[in-house]
C-alpha cells in the first residue's frame, strides 16, 4: 500500500513537471514569435558599396566600370576574373591601345590591379543587396572618380580613385528603360 502511494506521488510529480515544461515551451514560442517580428527588415530599393582612395588607375577604372553596368554582381565578378586571367580584355576604344583578339574589339587592355580592387567592391554591393532584400540584383551605376592624390618621392603624384557601385532590382531597371524610351519619342 505504501509502495502504491509512493508510485502515485511520483506519477503526480512527473505530470506536474511535464505541465511546467509545456508552459515554458509555450512561453518560449511566444517570445520567439516576438523576436521574429522584430527582426523583419523592410526591403530597400537600392544597395550601395563605395571604395574610397583606392590605389588603382582612374583612367582604367572608368572603362572597367563601363563594362560592369547592366550586369549582375556575380556576372561582373566572373567577367573581371576573366580579365585577371587574361581571357578577355577590357575594351578601351577611346584610348590609343593595341588591338586585342576578339570579334569587333578595337583596342583593350588587361588592367589586373584595377579589376582586383573593383571585384572587392562588387562583392560588397552583392552582399548589401542580399541584406536589403533585392531579389534580382543588377548593377545600375558603376562610377569611378579621381581622388586626391598624395605626393610621393621626387614630387610624383600617386594614383587614387573613388569607386561607387549601386545595385537595384532588375524590374526597376527595365521600368526605367521603358520610361526613357517613351520620353524620347
Amino acid at each position: 500500500m505504501a509502495e502504491e502511494i509512493k508510485k502515485t506521488n511520483v506519477e503526480k510529480e512527473i505530470v506536474k513537471d511535464a505541465e511546467k515544461k509545456e508552459v515554458k515551451t509555450e512561453e518560449t514560442k511566444k517570445e520567439t514569435k516576438k523576436v521574429v517580428k522584430a527582426k523583419e527588415i523592410p526591403k530597400k530599393e537600392v544597395a550601395v558599396a563605395n571604395g574610397f582612395s583606392l590605389k588603382i588607375s582612374p583612367k582604367q577604372s572608368k572603362y572597367v566600370c563601363k563594362l560592369l553596368r547592366g550586369k549582375t554582381p556575380e556576372a561582373g565578378v566572373a567577367r573581371l576574373q576573366a580579365v585577371i586571367d587574361e581571357k578577355r580584355p577590357v575594351p578601351m576604344a577611346a584610348l590609343e591601345v593595341g588591338h586585342k583578339k576578339g570579334k569587333g574589339l578595337a583596342g583593350g587592355k588587361f588592367p589586373k590591379n584595377t579589376c582586383k580592387g573593383i571585384i572587392e567592391i562588387i562583392k560588397q554591393a552583392g552582399a548589401n543587396a542580399i541584406v536589403a532584400g533585392i531579389e534580382n540584383p543588377v548593377i545600375t551605376i558603376a562610377r569611378a572618380d579621381r581622388a586626391s592624390a598624395p605626393f610621393r618621392r621626387a614630387g610624383r603624384r600617386a594614383k587614387r580613385t573613388h569607386v561607387l557601385i549601386e545595385v537595384r532590382d532588375k524590374k526597376w531597371l527595365i521600368a526605367n528603360k521603358s520610361k526613357k524610351k517613351k520620353g524620347k519619342k
